[in-house]
């Protein structure tokens, strides 16, 4: 379940106008939340390899519903993607040709059509060493074993993600799946002008609405407040509110991770 871009948006508001600490614009709260979200989405990452650790030492609880790392894994659910790659002609490459904005890749699979086909797990490497291994007859990859490295693809002008793949794939039968993680929609808070000129939210299910709520989970909405709270702290030059914000954060950080 998503947080509520509104909820989120009207709660802040109260907190400052109930301490009389001063007005943040829509415009100013949407720059505000897209980077809360971006920050607390890329959070899960460092945080996901010291809960590792804690696994391997046997130092984290494992139980249903108290095992931290599978609680980040939940998380990051929604952002996973099973995305099918472009062939590019010109290039001889295959590139990310959808909206999705891809964090991270993971798992390439190569199918190779013909008699027989192959649907091979692609290896990973540096450019450097995809060129000193393809060009080696010891030990050139197969249709079995192939390797990829990451570069750029420019497409209609615009740079786009893309994979060197040996051997190369470039029949019209062949594809390249990705399995990834994109990264989270910007959140908006979409509104009309009211009748006095007032800011009238236009909800996520009205038609063409341009409101689009957090894709974080819902248990991340008391952290999201607390960090737009502290950015807001910043905006209207009030360091009371970056204070309490952050000492929020940092207690409800510590009781995550002890």
């Amino acid at each position: 379940m998503a947080v509520s871009v509104n909820t989120v948006y009207t709660t802040v508001l109260y907190i400052l106008n109930k301490e009389q600490r001063g007005y943040v614009t829509p415009a100013e709260f949407n720059s505000i939340a897209d980077l809360v979200q971006k920050e607390i989405f890329q959070s899960y990452f460092p945080d996901g390899n010291q809960v590792n650790r804690q696994n391997q030492n046997n130092t984290q609880n494992d139980t249903e519903f108290f095992n931290m790392y599978k609680d980040i894994a939940y998380k990051l659910y929604p952002f996973e993607k099973e995305i099918s790659f472009t062939y590019n002609t010109a290039t001889a490459d295959f590139y990310n040709n959808t909206t999705n904005e891809i964090y991270k890749i993971g798992e390439v699979i190569t199918t190779y059509s013909g008699q027989p086909q192959y649907n091979s797990i692609t290896q990973l490497v540096s450019k450097k060493d995809f060129d000193k291994i393809t060009r080696s007859k010891l030990t050139a990859p197969t249709k079995q074993y192939p390797l990829f490295y990451t570069t750029n693809s420019l497409i209609n002008g615009v740079n786009q993600l893309a994979l060197k793949i040996f051997p190369i794939a470039s029949n019209a039968l062949d594809s390249v799946s990705v399995n990834c993680l994109i990264n989270p929609t910007s959140p908006r808070w979409g509104y009309t002008l009211g009748s006095v000129g007032q800011y009238v939210f236009t909800p996520t299910t009205t038609l063409n609405s341009s409101s689009v709520d957090f894709e974080l989970d819902i248990s991340e909405q008391i952290n999201i407040i607390i960090n737009v709270l502290k950015y807001f702290g910043v905006v209207i030059n009030d360091p009371t509110i970056i204070d309490v914000a952050a000492q929020e954060a940092q207690a409800a950080e510590i009781n995550i991770k002890s």
